[in-house]
C-alpha cells in the first residue's frame, strides 16, 4: 500500500513548484522532502517528478497518482472532522467557496436558511473562479464550491465530483443607455450587430471571457476587446461610460447601472450553467447535504424565470 505520507509530500512539492517551499509547508528540511519522494519513486517504479532549472514538474504517472491522492486525503480529513463532531470536540464547519455574481445571491440566501435551521454550525465563504476552487475542493479544503460552465463550453468529467443543479441563466448584450441599439432592450439583437463596437470582458480565461470570445465567433467575427475586468460592476460602469459593450449573464445583472442598457441575444441567447459541486455522495457529511438543500431552493428563487414572475 502507498504512503499516504509521501502522496502528501508529493502533493505539496507539485503545488508550491519547489522542495524548498514544500519545506517550509510541511516543516521539514529538503533533503527530507526529497528523501520522501525518491522512495514515493521506488515504490511506485517509474519518475513521478522531473527536476528542471525552474522547479519539478509531474509526470504523467506523477500527474496520476496526485489526483488520487487528493481524493484520498480529503477522504480522511474529512472522516477526521467527523470524528471530531462525533467525540463533541467541534460544532462542525461547513465551508463554501463561490464566484462573486453567485455570493451575493444564491449563497446569501442560502447561508442566511442553512443557518436559521442550523444554528450551531459554523459556516464559512470563501470566493473564486471555479478554476480555483475545483481544485481546491478536491484537496479537501472547502465541502462545497457554487461554480459555473457553459453550454458551449461544459465541464469535463471528473470521478471524484458530483455536479447538483442550482439554475440555468441567459446572457444579456449591455451596452450604454444612450447608444443606437439600447432601443432594442425590447426586441433583442444579434450579435453581428455589434461586430464594430469594442468589446469588454473578463480578464481570465477561466470567466465568462471564453464565452464572450466564442459567441462573437459564432456569430462570424473576432471582438476588438478594448478593457479586460472580472468585476461585473466595473463592467457595467466602463459600458456607462461608453468604453465598449459586453455580455453578462443574469446574476450579474441583480443591479444593473441606470447608465445601460440590457438587450436579449437573438435568435438565442448564450446560456451559463450554475452548480453545487461537492466529492462524491459517499465523501459528504449529513451537513454538507443539507447546505445542498438550502442552495437548490435559493438556486430556485434567483432563476429567470422566477425573478420574472416576481
Amino acid at each position: 500500500m502507498l504512503d499516504l505520507k509521501r502522496l502528501r509530500v508529493l502533493r505539496e512539492v507539485a503545488e508550491r513548484g519547489s522542495f524548498s517551499a514544500a519545506a517550509e509547508t510541511l516543516y521539514v528540511s529538503q533533503s527530507a522532502v526529497s528523501q520522501q519522494v525518491a522512495a514515493l519513486e521506488a515504490e511506485v517504479g517509474v519518475p513521478l517528478l522531473v527536476r528542471l532549472r525552474g522547479g519539478p514538474s509531474l509526470t504523467e504517472a506523477g500527474e496520476l497518482l496526485v489526483s488520487h491522492a487528493d481524493a484520498a486525503i480529503c477522504r480522511l480529513e474529512q472522516a477526521e472532522r467527523e470524528l471530531a463532531q462525533l467525540a463533541g470536540l467541534e460544532a462542525g464547519e461547513i465551508r463554501v467557496a463561490s464566484f462573486p455574481s453567485a455570493s451575493g445571491t444564491i449563497v446569501v440566501a442560502a447561508a442566511s436558511a442553512f443557518r436559521e435551521r442550523h444554528p450551531d454550525i459554523r459556516l464559512s465563504m470563501a470566493e473564486g473562479e471555479p478554476e480555483a476552487t475545483i481544485p481546491e475542493l478536491k484537496r479537501g479544503r472547502h465541502d462545497i464550491a457554487v461554480v459555473y460552465d457553459f453550454e458551449l463550453t461544459p465541464f469535463e468529467a471528473d470521478r471524484d465530483l458530483e455536479l447538483a443543479p442550482l439554475l440555468t441563466e441567459q446572457m444579456h448584450v449591455i451596452v450604454p443607455a444612450e447608444h443606437p441599439l439600447a432601443a432594442r432592450a425590447s426586441t433583442g439583437m444579434r450579435l453581428e450587430d455589434l461586430e464594430a463596437e469594442p468589446w469588454l470582458c473578463g480578464a481570465s480565461d477561466g470567466s465568462c471571457r471564453q464565452l464572450t470570445l466564442r459567441s462573437c465567433e459564432l456569430a462570424g467575427f473576432e471582438p476588438d476587446v478594448s478593457f479586460e475586468s472580472n468585476d461585473y460592476t466595473v463592467l457595467q460602469s466602463l459600458v456607462a461610460a461608453g468604453m465598449g459593450v459586453t455580455l453578462l449573464p443574469d446574476l450579474a445583472l441583480a443591479s444593473v447601472n441606470p447608465g445601460v442598457a440590457v438587450v436579449p441575444v437573438l435568435p438565442e441567447a448564450p446560456v451559463r450553467r450554475v452548480w453545487a459541486a461537492t466529492l462524491q455522495a459517499g465523501s459528504r457529511s449529513a451537513a454538507t447535504d443539507a447546505m445542498l438543500e438550502a442552495l437548490a431552493q435559493a438556486g430556485a428563487r434567483f432563476a429567470p424565470a422566477a425573478v420574472a414572475a416576481a
